[in-house]
């Protein structure tokens, strides 16, 4: 339809934009820079004496929280582009590709310029970073004002969703640019999920099953507990890609087989980033065979992500730890021979200083006895969606762990090595 003496550009019959690489291209270094111009602001927010004040990103939330979402934007539209330039280089950039980097640039810029929903009831406006309207207007130049107004149209989306449609018995819409290797894990474990888990995993999920051992000893067999642990330990030493692909897979039959993996992946990470060589030595290779079965045990109530304000507690009893205190929504926590356990060993700080991580033992669980180990006490937290590993609710009083399972053999180490296995 023509408008002010112009062709508009992109139509119901053509819905992807002329030189959409060229646009996508263009926009990037103008949403760069708003982020840089943000967390400057940010900065300067919550800094005292030249240096980042504790005290004053707790006075300022939503500024830091909403910083880190503009940055998982920005990088989110980088990763996009990059991805379309390498697959056009290998001549796969067809129809689906570029209406789906189309319709994410259109919505993430739209946001990012308007204000990016966080969660249901909290949207971080660009004033709340501290960014002026001058600002705005600097990152509204006219690719990303080509992409807000016709980007994510009604069009580009509904001409996706036909062709997802008439790919819908394929494994993926799409090139997905992952190399031979990665398509050939990827084919294994969707072939796996098919035959072995789709046929029964709706039943699991009626009954509020565990998962099937022998699913979990055959994803040992095919090596999902020990993907990305070194060779050395017993793994394969694939790439954090590699576990990506086989938990998408495997969560296509069932959510909860797909996320089997991951508490493995998270121990490991912990010990390999963390742990000492006698540590790495002990316990990779019986998590990498899944001799072993370990769960992450962070979250506390009343706490929820904000581990820096646990209360959980480790104290010296002799050379070993006694550990008191709570934990909830603790994945897979019956059913594990070992715990990475968050504690605070320093009672004098109130923060992520003074915590500890632990490679606490226990005893596997049954439905009857779900938590024999001395000193543990648990129940089970009924769910109606993420079923098959179950969720506990764990409390510990006068717990007793040695003085080798102190991760890294030093005190006040946690809150760091955890952050590391987010790099």
């Amino acid at each position: 339809m023509p408008h002010d003496g112009q062709s508009l550009p992109a139509t119901d019959a053509q819905p992807i934009l002329p030189d959409l690489l060229a646009l996508t291209g263009a926009a990037v270094p103008p949403v760069e820079a708003l982020l840089d111009t943000a967390t400057a602001c940010v900065r300067e927010l919550v800094s005292q004496d030249g240096r980042v004040s504790g005290t004053l990103i707790e006075q300022n939330q939503t500024a830091a929280h909403g910083l880190s979402w503009l940055a998982t934007y920005v990088e989110a539209l980088r990763q996009m582009h990059a991805w379309a330039t390498r697959i056009e280089a290998d001549g796969k950039l067809g129809e689906i590709e570029k209406l789906i980097l189309q319709i994410a640039f259109g919505e993430y810029l739209a946001q990012i310029h308007g204000g990016i929903q966080m969660n249901q009831g909290e949207i971080i406006r660009p004033g709340n970073l501290g960014l002026s309207p001058e600002d705005r207007r600097a990152m509204m130049t006219d690719a990303v004002e080509t992409l807000v107004t016709y980007g994510n149209s009604q069009a580009a989306r509904s001409r996706l969703v036909v062709l997802m449609l008439e790919q819908s018995a394929n494994t993926t819409v799409g090139f997905t640019g992952l190399d031979e290797e990665l398509e050939m894990i990827r084919e294994q474990f969707r072939r796996f999920a098919v035959e072995k888990v789709i046929p029964d995993a709706h039943e699991w999920h009626l009954k509020d099953q565990l998962i099937p051992m022998e699913i979990i000893e055959e994803l040992a067999g095919m090596g999902v507990f020990g993907l990305t642990i070194p060779e050395e330990f017993g793994g394969f030493g694939l790439s954090k890609a590699s576990m990506c692909v086989v938990s998408e897979e495997l969560s296509r039959g069932y959510i909860g087989v797909g996320s089997l993996g991951t508490r493995s992946e998270i121990a490991a990470e912990l010990i390999i980033c963390g742990g000492t060589d006698e540590q790495k030595a002990e316990w990779l290779p019986k998590i990498a065979s899944a001799e072993i079965l370990p769960t992450a045990v962070f979250t506390e109530p009343n706490t929820g992500s904000d581990l820096g304000s646990l209360r959980t507690r480790a104290v010296k009893d002799g050379d070993d730890w006694s550990i008191t205190g709570n934990k909830t929504w603790i994945t897979h926590a019956a059913r594990t021979h070992v715990m990475t356990l968050l504690a605070r060993t320093d009672p004098n700080t109130t923060d992520h200083r003074g915590l500890s991580m632990f490679l606490a033992e226990k005893t596997p669980g049954t439905d009857a006895e779900p938590f024999p180990t001395p000193g543990m006490t648990g129940g089970e937290i009924e769910v109606p969606g993420y079923r098959g590993m179950k969720e506990f609710e764990i409390g510990f009083d006068g717990f007793e762990e040695k003085a080798d399972n102190l991760l890294g053999g030093e005190e006040g180490q946690g809150f760091k090595q955890l952050m590391q296995t987010f790099e």
